[in-house]
């Protein structure tokens, strides 16, 4: 079960296909259905037999560890990793008074932190990265291409050098100045794009070298027989993704000996670690390995919150009429899994709200004084678990996870 790199073996005849959730079609490999849904795999393994004893669990390898969950890297061969994952999940409040200081700027959070910013890259990108980057080895992928606002541009580029793999980040024009380093020092080519966010990604897959409905080739796996058209390595459309991003709620849940949250709130941009979340416990929950599926809150960025708009309407999703720019990493106006996303919010009984550039900025100099060196998108998570809980959504009692997800380092 431990993870292996060191050598490159051959494109696998045998990995797992994907299916349109939509349609029910199914490829070899694509990265998205004819009919133009995101696919998933086909059949995604779950475990048989009870869930180990957690004093006893080999989790030396990391988010590989849980591989018998993973519908990519069966050969550990395949696995392009830098050992990343079983980050820490620790007590918010230890160290401080008991039940904080009501009379100064820093409550107690009551809740637990999954310290995400320590991966290899600084995000837990990483998560998808390392199997996004394992699914184009399987398939012998020679170039791959990303488009991100940052993180995730850095997490494919820095797995892609490992993997030995040529990459293409497509980033906004005005992408921090960290974040293009780290692209550029892991050999990556960053293209920058004037526009919105859309406008990157439309740049990135006009770059795919096919037309608007030939969009992969289940026959060849998405690689031209001259080698000049990319694979997309896309954390909003590749379902290799959300196969690492799942793996936050195994951790989670061997961490808690087994036992699921009532609550996890996250940062909810395109929901790569939101929906992550939800697969991960549903998983966990079918293969008798918990008891349950925790409520799951995602957390917008004020002014661009479609999902906020779309449960909750204009107001709500805009709260005082500006847009959260410190927020840059979920700015997201159209996200690719919007209806999956909304349905897990219906089926766990959670919610999205908006939190606006003042109410983030603030609760990340309360992250900040008490240790914990995030990055500003960070910050929405905990302050969107400050209201939840104001509101009564989510009690004073109530077991909550909130993952960290970038470091301050970034910034």
């Amino acid at each position: 079960m431990g993870p292996s790199d060191d050598d490159t073996a051959s494109p696998n005849p045998d990995l797992r296909g994907l299916r349109c959730p939509e349609c029910g079609e199914t490829y070899r490999d694509r990265w998205r259905c004819r009919c133009g849904s995101p696919l998933d795999f086909a059949d995604p393994p779950t475990p048989e037999g009870p869930a180990p004893d957690p004093d006893s669990f080999d989790a030396r390898g990391g988010l590989w560890a849980f591989d018998d969950f993973l519908a990519v890297g069966d050969d550990p061969r395949d696995r392009v990793t830098l050992g990343e994952g079983m980050t820490p999940l620790v007590d918010a409040d230890e160290g401080r008074e008991s039940g904080g200081n009501a009379e100064t700027d820093r409550p107690p959070w009551n809740a637990s932190f999954k310290l995400e910013y320590v991966f290899p890259t600084g995000s837990f990108k990483d998560r998808g990265a390392t199997a996004t980057l394992t699914r184009a080895r399987e398939l012998g992928v020679e170039r791959v291409v990303e488009d991100s606002s940052g993180n995730a541009g850095a997490a494919i580029a820095t797995y892609a050098a490992r993997a030995g793999i040529d990459a293409e980040i497509y980033v906004p024009v005005d992408v921090k100045e960290s974040k293009l380093r780290a692209i550029r020092r892991a050999g990556a080519e960053p293209v920058r794009i004037e526009g919105s966010r859309g406008d990157v990604t439309d740049a990135c897959v006009a770059a795919l070298g096919e037309g608007d409905d030939a969009v992969g080739d289940d026959a060849d796996a998405g690689v031209a027989d001259d080698g000049d058209r990319a694979w997309y390595a896309s954390h909003a459309w590749n379902p290799a993704f959300f196969e690492g991003t799942a793996t936050v709620a195994y951790e989670i849940a061997y961490q808690r000996g087994w036992e699921a949250p009532d609550a996890v709130v996250t940062p909810l941009g395109h929901g790569t670690l939101f929906l992550g979340a939800y697969r991960g416990f549903r998983r966990l929950e079918r293969a008798g390995w918990t008891d349950s599926v925790p409520r799951l809150y995602g957390a917008q960025a004020a002014g661009v919150a479609p999902i906020v708009r779309a449960l909750h309407g204009p107001e709500a999703a805009a709260p005082d009429g500006t847009v959260n720019e410190a927020a840059d990493g979920i700015q997201i106006a159209e996200p690719v899994r919007d209806r999956e996303i909304r349905a897990a919010i219906d089926a766990t009984g959670g919610d999205a709200l908006a939190v606006t550039e003042a109410t983030a900025t603030r609760e990340l100099d309360r992250l900040h004084a008490a240790g914990f060196y995030t990055e500003a998108t960070c910050a929405v998570a905990p302050a969107a678990l400050r209201t939840l809980r104001e509101r009564g959504e989510v009690g004073p009692d109530e077991d909550v996870v909130v993952p960290l997800t970038g470091s301050g380092l970034k910034g």
